[in-house]
C-alpha cells in the first residue's frame, strides 16, 4: 500500500586599468554590460519562451497573456532538449488539440481551438543531461499565464460541481475559483449563513492565477463556500467548495488486512479486505499479490474511501480495497 500526497549571461568583469602617462587625466569608464543583461544580479534566469505571431514574427511573452477563446497559439522554447508544463487536464484527457514537438533548435507547443478550460500556466525549461541523469537548467526557463477569455465562462470550467478543500493549520489553503478574464471582479461567499467573506489582503487574499488563499486556516473557516464573478454582464457563480478543517499527526498511513474466513471449501466465495487509515488529503493506491496471480486467475477488486470525523477538528481518511475470490479452488 502506497500513500501519495491528492525556470545567463553574467556581466563582463571589468578589465584591469592600463598604465597611462602621469600628466594625463583619464576619466574611468564603467564596465560595459552585455546586451540584454540585467543590472540586477537577482535576475539570473534567461527567458527562452516566445510566441509565434502572424507572418513569421516572434514575441517574447510577459508574465500574463490574454487571448480570446477559440484562438490557436504556437509557443517556442529555444533549445535542443526542452521540457514543457501546461494545464494537467490536457494530459488527463489526451486532448488532440495539443501538439508538442522537439525540433533541432527549439521545442514547439501548439494548442488549437482553445477553450476557457485551457486557462493556466504554460512554461518550459532546458534539460541538462549526463547519461541517463537529467536536471533542470534554472538559467534557461520561460513561463507565462494565459487567460483564454470567454464571456460565457467567467470561471475556468472544472470536471465536477463540488470540490473538497482541506484546511491545514500549518499551510495556506486555496479555493481555486480561477477566472478566464483577469479584469473580472471576484468575490467569495459563504453558503450558510449566507454572507460575503471579505478578502482583507492579509489573512485572505485573492490571486487571479490561483483563487482565494487562506493564509492561516482555522476551524472557523470550515463550511461550504462559492465564488461570484462579474464582467460586463450578468454575474456568474462558481462550483461549491466544501472546506474541511483537518488537524492530524503527519505520518505514513497504517494498513490492516482481514479475510472473511480463514478456511474455505471448493466453490466457496471469499473476500479479503485491506483497510488504510491516513491523512485526509493523501490518496492511497492498492496493489495485490495472491495465489494464482501468475496464471491470471480472475479476481474482482473494488476500491473506495470516505472521511471520518473524529471530533475536535480531527478528520481521517479511511480507504478500503476488497479482493473477492469467487468459486474458490485448491
Amino acid at each position: 500500500v502506497i500513500g501519495q500526497p491528492t525556470k545567463s549571461k553574467h556581466p563582463k568583469e571589468p578589465g584591469e586599468n592600463k598604465i597611462r602617462p602621469v600628466n594625463k587625466k583619464v576619466k574611468p569608464k564603467p564596465p560595459k554590460m552585455k546586451e540584454r543583461e540585467s543590472a540586477d544580479p537577482s535576475l539570473k534566469s534567461q527567458s527562452i519562451l516566445t510566441q509565434v505571431m502572424d507572418k513569421g514574427r516572434f514575441q517574447k511573452l510577459a508574465a500574463t497573456l490574454s487571448l480570446s477563446a477559440g484562438q490557436s497559439i504556437e509557443l517556442r522554447c529555444k533549445g535542443s532538449n526542452v521540457t514543457w508544463n501546461y494545464p494537467s487536464y490536457l494530459d488527463t484527457f489526451k486532448d488532440s488539440r495539443l501538439s508538442i514537438k522537439q525540433l533541432d533548435k527549439y521545442g514547439q507547443l501548439i494548442l488549437a481551438n482553445s477553450t476557457a478550460a485551457d486557462t493556466g500556466e504554460y512554461s518550459c525549461w532546458l534539460q541538462l543531461c549526463n547519461g541517463n541523469k537529467c536536471r533542470k537548467d534554472e538559467t534557461k526557463t520561460g513561463s507565462t499565464y494565459i487567460f483564454f477569455t470567454d464571456k460565457e465562462e467567467l470561471f475556468v470550467p472544472t470536471p465536477s460541481y463540488f470540490e473538497i478543500v482541506y484546511l491545514n493549520p500549518d499551510k495556506p489553503a486555496v479555493i481555486p475559483c480561477r477566472v478566464t478574464t483577469p479584469s473580472a471582479k471576484v468575490t467569495l461567499h459563504r453558503e450558510f449563513p449566507a454572507e460575503e467573506i471579505e478578502a482583507d489582503g492579509t489573512d485572505i487574499i485573492y490571486d487571479v492565477k490561483k483563487g482565494f488563499v487562506y493564509q492561516h486556516p482555522t476551524s472557523d473557516h470550515k463550511g461550504i463556500v462559492y465564488c461570484k464573478a462579474e464582467s460586463q454582464g450578468a454575474p456568474q457563480i462558481s462550483i461549491k467548495y466544501h472546506l474541511l478543517y483537518v488537524e492530524v499527526p503527519k505520518g505514513p498511513p497504517s494498513a490492516t488486512i482481514a479475510a472473511s474466513s480463514s478456511r474455505a471449501e471448493v466453490s466457496d466465495s471469499v473476500h479479503v479486505i485491506c483497510t488504510v487509515l491516513g491523512e485526509p488529503d493523501v490518496d492511497v493506491n492498492f496493489r495485490w499479490r495472491y495465489p494464482g496471480q501468475e496464471s491470471e486467475r480472475p479476481m474482482i477488486i473494488q476500491n473506495f474511501w470516505r472521511l471520518i470525523d473524529r471530533g475536535t477538528g480531527q478528520t481521517t481518511r479511511i480507504s478500503k480495497s476488497v479482493l473477492l475470490v469467487e468459486d474458490f479452488e485448491a
